[in-house]
């Protein structure tokens, strides 16, 4: 276990956190630009580190346990609104209520699936590093979006930063816990296989969602968009080097 991977992570979210905070108005184009590049580089190492891996080890397996994930996704958005991929659903004018319990919920079984295929020991040395980081990245607008609707939920500040520490802590616990269990039980590891498949269909579901639907009009790709996509995914391309 690289604690200063989970410490990249836990960072990561509590900076995206702060940005809504303290900045009194976000640039639209910041949060949609921001989606499509970590968007991109998380779905880079997917399928250049992740898919590798589990159809290596699990064969045609592989598939049934990706689209199962894949669906679960779809299911925990009905909790969580979308916010893994950037939907903030405001209440709309004249309706103040904000179902908060859902979609703390719906985000925080999102957050411990991520960090799940953390504590597992890949074959491939660079596997694990590069998604450490991809989900470091995801993180940002992740937990930015989440305290903006909080903060259209008007939480208190304390509030704020107690939902923020909590949901910041959950992705580095669940890395720990599969680690410790892992490294100790010959079957969690074998298992968690299977846990990783699941998180390789829902990070598919995030990843191609944000392409086409984070933010931009009639959801179109724009030139800006297309080339944070670009960059995403050439930094993803680039972590093949490390193998």
């Amino acid at each position: 276990m690289n604690w200063n991977y989970l410490i990249l992570i836990l960072a990561a979210t509590i900076a995206g956190g702060i940005i809504p905070m303290t900045v009194k108005r976000i640039n639209a184009n910041f949060s949609i630009y921001l989606l499509a590049f970590t968007g991109a580089f998380l779905f880079g190492i997917i399928i250049m580190h992740l898919l590798p891996e589990v159809y290596e080890e699990l064969g045609h397996q592989a598939g049934l346990y990706i689209v199962l994930g894949f669906f679960l996704q779809v299911f925990l958005q009905q909790l969580s609104h979308g916010m893994e991929h950037g939907h903030t659903h405001m209440p709309q004018e004249g309706h103040r209520h904000i179902a908060v319990m859902p979609l703390l919920l719906g985000l925080s079984i999102h957050a411990f699936m991520e960090g799940l295929p953390l504590g597992f020991k890949y074959n491939d040395h660079s596997a694990l590093p590069s998604l450490m980081v991809g989900v470091a990245a995801h993180k940002i607008p992740e937990a930015l979006t989440l305290i903006t609707v909080m903060m259209h939920a008007h939480k208190k500040r304390s509030e704020l930063w107690r939902i923020l520490i909590i949901f910041a802590l959950v992705t580095p616990l669940a890395a720990i816990l599969a680690g410790w269990l892992g490294s100790r039980f010959e079957v969690v590891q074998h298992y968690l296989l299977y846990v990783v498949a699941l998180v390789v269909g829902a990070f598919l579901h995030i990843s191609t969602t944000i392409f086409y639907e984070s933010g931009t009009k009639h959801h179109e790709l724009s030139r800006k968009k297309v080339l944070a996509i670009a960059f995403g995914l050439l930094l993803a391309f680039l972590t093949l080097i490390f193998e």
